[in-house]
């Protein structure tokens, strides 16, 4: 993968072309006759194999519904739904995200899939899966739709029927009662009614609450969400194992952007170079929309913009994450653009350094979680005090921002039960952001925890972290 130009050597001359000139890379590629890099032939059946071989499977997913019928009322009815597509404009549509609930319960990733159960009254439990029907022309012209025997194999339930026959079904259910293959008289209906705001859209959730409340009054509805938070809080050895991919991916894109980085080079470069690298390991992308800055641009916490130029003397500000079976990360790394840390910059990232290594040193089960984000404050307020550059403890907030740690897994932010005391399985972020706008200096290191059961392990500790580490990557770029 090299070209040679009046007699010199350039290495890697086909990733490049790839990057910056897409349409000349794919013509250079049949040219050369080489592989194109983006997910074909021997590294798309590498990701098949990989799939295939996940631990991610139905019994991982047959378990997690096991323990939400386990927690369900007897003479319970479940409904979950995969959600649909969402307008962007015209005839187009925003790429389909499923909900996270439902995959954690199904492993299915398609639009519009209904999952509905019985729970006996003896505590039986009758499951199945609604499905869209084959639609040749749809299907040409968006994709194949899941088949009978793909969901079986993915979610382990093999009732398996076409969607528009849910309604008729729920209705049977919720105006007679009773279940054809038992006896007993539904009382509950559980659905996942989560909104993160009162004035969010509604869901098929709430639209299906509306037509339980209008038609079927005297069935009880129930918050399936509830459940489904304490379930995700402790994560399985097989999420771990995933969330351990995903910290490789987004070291090795942190990293290109250390090895890439120059002064004068644009925040959407960055970014380039960062969705590159994931892109390396399939098409899943980014965990979340990364956030990546220069600058004062640093100073704007939830940053998306990407129009910003780094100048020389700026840190750059990152705040990422890739995903692996759908488990995310989410990881900080402040560097200076021109790889060299000014005295400045080093005393404020070692304050935050010392913070972080401080939090893995304490954190282990029985830890009051409150006190998580509490002690990184005090803690960091003490070194900055000590280094001259806060006046006093109480006055933290002039250079720390937002909170110092929250729970990740199928979402970034996951929506979990907030726990009282730490727990071995938990996964949480041990976030130290620093925000010095008279010195124009800020950043976040962000690292991910896991609690074990005796302490805790730094999950991204393999990503350069250190003022020595991050110079020392950076003079490889």
């Amino acid at each position: 993968d090299s070209f040679r130009l009046c007699g010199k050597q350039f290495p890697h001359f086909h990733r490049l072309l790839y990057r910056f000139l897409p349409g000349i890379a794919i013509a250079f590629s049949f040219r050369q006759r080489l592989p194109l890099t983006f997910g074909t032939g021997k590294r798309m059946m590498k990701q098949n194999k990989a799939k295939e071989d996940s631990a991610m499977n139905a019994s991982f997913h047959t378990g997690n519904r096991k323990r939400l019928y386990e927690a369900m009322k007897p003479a319970s009815l479940l409904v979950m739904f995969s959600g649909e597509d969402v307008r962007k404009t015209n005839d187009e549509y925003y790429p389909f995200y499923t909900d996270r609930d439902f995959y954690y319960l199904t492993g299915l990733d398609q639009h519009e899939l209904v999952l509905m159960a019985v729970k006996e009254p003896s505590g039986n439990v009758h499951e199945q899966i609604y499905i869209l029907p084959p639609d040749l022309m749809a299907e040409r012209w968006t994709g194949a739709r899941l088949k009978p025997a793909e969901v079986e194999a993915l979610s382990g339930i093999s009732d398996i029927r076409f969607v528009n026959q849910f309604q008729t079904d729920f209705h049977a259910l919720a105006a007679g009662g009773h279940y054809s293959l038992t006896s007993g008289q539904i009382a509950q209906v559980y659905l996942d009614l989560f909104r993160v705001s009162p004035q969010d859209i509604d869901r098929p959730a709430h639209r299906l609450l509306k037509q339980i409340q209008a038609n079927y009054p005297y069935l009880q509805v129930e918050n399936a969400n509830a459940i489904l938070r304490r379930l995700r809080l402790i994560k399985q050895p097989c999420e771990i194992d995933a969330i351990r991919q995903a910290e490789k991916v987004t070291g090795e894109g942190i990293m290109a952007m250390m090895k890439a980085s120059r002064p004068g080079m644009y925040e959407y470069q960055y970014k380039a170079e960062f969705d590159y690298a994931l892109t390396q390991h399939g098409p899943q992308g980014p965990a979340f929309p990364s956030i990546i800055s220069a600058g004062k641009n640093n100073f704007c916490i939830h940053y998306y913009s990407y129009r910003g130029q780094a100048h020389d003397g700026d840190m750059v500000l990152n705040d990422v994450g890739a995903q692996h079976d759908s488990l995310m990360t989410d990881v900080s790394r402040g560097f200076p653009c021109n790889g060299r840390f000014s005295d400045k910059q080093k005393l404020l990232f070692n304050c935050a350094l010392q913070t972080s290594n401080h939090m893995f040193s304490i954190v282990k089960p029985g830890f009051s979680m409150a006190e998580v984000d509490a002690t990184i404050r005090r803690y960091n307020a003490a070194l900055l005090c000590d280094a001259g550059v806060l006046d006093k403890p109480e006055n933290i907030g002039r250079y720390m921002w937002h909170g110092g740690a929250h729970h990740v897994g199928y979402d970034v932010h996951d929506v979990i039960e907030r726990p009282l005391t730490v727990k071995p399985g938990m996964v949480f972020c041990i976030d130290v952001g620093i925000y010095h706008e008279e010195w124009g200096i800020g950043f976040r290191l962000e690292d991910n925890l896991l609690v074990t059961e005796d302490g805790c392990e730094n999950l991204s500790a393999a990503i350069p972290r250190t003022v020595e580490d991050i110079e020392a990557v950076m003079r490889k770029g």
